[in-house]
């Protein structure tokens, strides 16, 4: 959930002001992963190279400086412009090369303080400082050792015990090594080798001034690389001891934990990967990766080998992570939703010959239909926001492939332990691909055979790399920690995917060529909806004030009411649950009195008549209703002029669901807005989940 960025310049001129403007707007990019906190580090005033060859204490540039503020990013800033000119620091001075840090922290352990913000220190004189994402499992037992050998702790995280430890190993290393030089990266090895969970670290030390190491087990990482000279530009790559620019050509590098925060300055990029160790050094970039047991740690240092990368290309543009004329990037993401919805389908649905038949394309599945086809089951995973689109998207999988398919909460199915088999097919849905839940039963899934599948929004993501084949939905970049666009682009993939397994039996041909049809019309319908913003914005207005909220649907659209209901609960900060209608008599209708609002979800579709009667129900007992319709339909939903009635267009029923939540999705923003809440950025939450 923590942000992390780095900047390094090497042999480009950078004067201290724009080396910290380049930090702060690279945390801005991430703000949307949520934090509590943030801090940076830059280096004090430049020191004359020393002469000796050695990296000796006496030899180490003068220590970075740590800026540390509880808050969001502008009490930084404010914060270290003030420590800058109380420090009498030269914002003008000129840096040919630097190596600077910058992170957002979301707590885990030890509340939201300047002392728990990172980066976190080895002590005194600041010789190793460390960013990090994630969670070490282990780190009370290095406290405890670290302690033992008097250092002492100032902060309550478990990311304090990985600058420290780095400190006794180099410290350690100096002292048996007889004359002989220790590397950063002998240091950073020994480190990883005594880390257990989950990481994506980056390692700044004044011992080795103007370079960084960056070192990943299950968090996201990557590099961007931005060489100076033209020609440098095209068909980079590297490894251990080859450097981007055979001579050393000035560049620009960035570390990330998110793409976000790199774009704005090159589209050329390394994803990290698990047990990588990336040294950024003298301009040249060097790759070793380690062996490990079961992501624990590592067995062995022989085990450690340089690799060779190449950089690949994003396929995203700066205008997609600014917010143009809106107010909040999440207006802005459920507003490009016809855009998002084209993108995904495109090249996808294809039409063929004069008699236009119509299929469906699935590029990275293509190779492995046959086996989805045989499968005894299908099993769909994720977590909230995707967990509900798999979940919308169930009942026509079922109908066109006749194939069980079963729903997991990833969380749910590892403390289970729930069976998987080689006849499997698991499908892993993700926006961004990193969601720590959702690898962790990726890897289960893998051990006991199954074929997997990954629905992400994020090419190069962990889920993208490590399953057998899978789907980019082509959402586009999402910005806000509540998924909006990410979701209808899900569900359109996997009714696509539904197509797809179906294959071209006549006995359903009909069938699929009306929902092909109907995907093709999807994005106008999505503009029609997108028409009710202000009847959605008033009907905020007199939810506001209330505490809580239900939402029933049934069907395919029992998602959706999920879906509604997370959206409502997690901007608004508003009680809301979405429930099945069908256990309205089983507990909920309880709840139901004159004062409670509830949303009926009642459009056309095989639960239609059902759902009438429902709406019946709560009228009888006085219940404050606001029934979603067909359009055309409000008179026949609506026996009660009490009833406030929202009519949406009427599309295939396995798409109902795209069109259906887009009025819940205002209505959560407008009710934000309304009760003042951060609407980009939800109390406790964050965008992408890569801990526990």
């Amino acid at each position: 959930m923590c942000g992390i960025f780095a900047y390094l310049n090497y042999n480009v001129n950078r004067e201290r002001r724009y080396i910290l403007q380049v930090l702060f707007n690279g945390l801005r990019r991430l703000e949307y992963r949520g934090y509590d906190s943030a801090g940076i580090a830059i280096d004090s005033d430049p020191k004359p190279a020393p002469q000796a060859s050695s990296a000796s204490a006496s030899d180490s540039d003068p220590p970075p400086i740590v800026f540390r503020q509880e808050g969001n990013i502008e009490s930084l800033v404010k914060s270290v412009y003030q420590d800058v000119a109380k420090l009498e620091l030269n914002l003008e001075a000129s840096f040919s090369t630097h190596a600077g840090l910058a992170h957002t922290r979301w707590a885990t352990h030890g509340e939201p303080a300047p002392r728990n913000s990172h980066p976190q220190s080895s002590g005194p004189g600041n010789e190793f400082l460390v960013v990090h994402n994630g969670v070490i499992t282990n780190y009370e037992v290095l406290k405890e050792t670290l302690i033992r050998h008097g250092f002492i702790f100032e902060s309550d995280t478990d990311t304090e015990v990985i600058p420290k430890l780095a400190k006794y190993v180099y410290d350690k290393a100096n002292e048996a090594a007889d004359g002989q030089v220790v590397t950063f990266s002998q240091v950073v090895l020994e480190v990883m080798r005594h880390l257990e969970g989950a990481y994506a670290l980056i390692f700044k030390s004044s011992h080795y001034p103007n370079e960084l190491i960056a070192c990943k087990r299950g968090s996201p990482l990557l590099l961007g690389v931005k060489e100076m000279t033209e020609n440098k530009e095209n068909g980079s790559a590297f490894d251990d001891n080859k450097t981007l620019s055979k001579d050393g050509g000035p560049k620009e590098l960035f570390l990330s934990s998110d793409a976000n925060a790199v774009i704005e300055h090159t589209k050329k990029v390394l994803v990290i990967e698990d047990g990588e160790v990336v040294h950024l050094k003298e301009g040249g970039v060097y790759i070793l990766k380690f062996e490990n047991d079961k992501g624990e740690r590592v067995a062995s240092p022989t085990k450690i080998a340089s690799v060779r990368r190449a950089l690949s290309v994003l396929e995203m543009e700066v205008q997609q992570i600014n917010k143009g004329h809106y107010e909040h990037y999440m207006q802005k993401e459920i507003n490009e939703q016809p855009e998002s919805l084209t993108t995904t389908m495109r090249g996808r649905l294809i039409l063929r010959g004069s008699s236009k038949s119509k299929s469906v394309l699935l590029g990275g599945l293509k190779d492995h239909l046959k086996t989805i086809r045989r499968s005894r089951r299908i099993l769909f995973i994720g977590c909230g926001t995707s967990y509900n689109a798999a979940l919308a998207a169930r009942p026509i999988l079922e109908e066109l492939t006749g194939i069980p398919v079963t729903m997991e909460i990833a969380s749910d199915l590892l403390d289970r332990q729930g069976p998987i088999y080689r006849e499997d097919t698991a499908v892993f849905v993700s926006q961004s691909g990193e969601t720590h839940d959702t690898l962790v039963a990726l890897q289960y899934a893998l051990d006991n055979g199954a074929l997997c599948v990954g629905i992400t929004n994020t090419v190069g993501s962990a889920i993208a790399r490590n399953t057998h084949c899978g789907v980019h939905i082509n959402a586009g970049a999402e910005i806000g920690v509540a998924s909006t666009k990410a979701y209808t682009s899900q569900i359109v993939v996997m009714a696509m995917l539904a197509l797809a397994i179906g294959g071209d039996t006549l006995s359903n041909q009909a069938r699929r060529e009306a929902i092909i049809d109907g995907l093709f019309d999807l994005p106008n319908k999505v503009r029609e909806v997108l028409k009710l913003d202000q009847e959605m914005k008033d009907l905020a207005k007199l939810l506001s004030a209330e505490q809580s909220l239900l939402v029933f649907g049934r069907g395919y659209n029992y998602a959706t009411a999920l879906e509604g209901a997370l959206k409502v609960k997690e901007v608004a900060l508003m009680h809301s649950e979405g429930i099945l209608a069908g256990e309205m008599k089983h507990g909920p209708l309880a709840l139901v009195d004159e004062t409670l609002p509830i949303v009926v979800i009642a459009t056309r579709d095989a639960c239609f008549s059902k759902q009438q009667s429902v709406i019946q129900q709560l009228i009888a007992r006085r219940g404050r209703l606001v029934v979603m319709c067909s359009k055309g339909d409000a008179s026949s939903v609506s026996p009660s002029e009490t009833v406030r009635v929202i009519e949406v267009p009427q599309v295939e029923d396995c798409l109902q669901p795209v069109i259906n939540v887009v009025p819940l999705q205002l209505l959560a923003y407008h009710l934000t807005v309304l009760r003042g809440f951060n609407v980009d950025q939800p109390r406790n939450l964050a965008k992408s989940v890569t801990t526990q």
